[in-house]
Parts: C-alpha cells; structure tokens; sequence
C-alpha cells in the first residue's frame, strides 16, 4: 500500500522535483529528497497540516516563498521528467524510507558544515551537500506512520 495516494502526473511531478534538487547526488540523493516530499504529504503537522498531496507539498508557499526552491527557479524542474527519476519517484511513493531521510521534512545545502539544528529541528545526518532535519520528538507524531 503506498504511503500517500498518487496519480501519474504525481509521479512526473515529484520525479522532476527529486532531479532538479539533487541531480548532482546521484539516484541515492534524489530518493531522500523524494523521501522529504512524501514525508510532508503524510505529516499532519507544523507547517505542513494543509499539504496532503504531491501537488499540494510541491507548490507550497511559505513566507512568500515556494517551499523548493526548484519552482521559483526554473532550472531543471521545468524539463520533463525521465523514466529513471520517475522509478525513483514511484519507489518513493510506494514505500521507500531511509536514513538520514527517513523521518525528515527539510533538508538544505548549508554550503559548510550541516549545523545541528535549522529551525530549531535536529539534524539527523548528511548525504553529500544535503542536511536532513526531523521534528522535534513528541511535535509530529504523523510523520512516523506508514
């Protein structure tokens, strides 16, 4: 059963967010960013309580801002999506959780070192240039399940 209800054109979106993100970290780099995405459809919490879809999560807006920075940009986001990424993407979708993606639901590229907290959330490792952060323990019980 798949961790968050998708269609085909959820697959090709994430799957184009997953490659301009993190194209230079390889397929591994590109499934913990698809691991953040679906981690905030399923979370029911913090910043995320009104985002239950792909599409919802994708074009999120925060502080004026789109949440990834892919959409505001262009680059690669724009392009359309290749079946590789779109495997990665359904893996994703379907089941696929690691560390140090497993629970998070930001990741950034510090340029430097991964600081130990961003926002106030703890880090929980690094994978080439991207730090991954989870909540806090006991303030998003939702991002656990599934």
């Amino acid at each position: 059963m798949p961790r968050v209800k998708y269609r085909d054109s959820d697959i090709d979106l994430m799957a184009r967010m997953m490659r301009a993100e993190a194209e230079g970290e390889g397929k591994q780099g590109m499934l913990y960013v698809g691991n953040v995405i679906v981690n905030r459809a399923v979370a029911d919490c913090l910043d995320f309580r009104d985002v239950r879809t792909i599409n919802d999560v994708i074009f999120q807006i925060q502080g004026g801002n789109y949440s990834f920075e892919a959409v505001q940009k262009g680059n690669l986001f724009y392009q359309r999506a290749r079946g590789t990424e779109r495997k990665l993407a359904e893996q994703n979708l379907k089941s696929w959780r690691q560390h140090p993606a497993h629970y998070a639901l930001w990741y950034f590229n510090p340029y430097a070192p991964c600081p130990p907290t961003w926002y106030n959330q703890p880090f929980t490792g690094q994978f080439k240039d991207h730090c991954f952060y989870e909540p806090i323990a006991g303030t998003c019980e939702s991002v656990y399940n599934g």
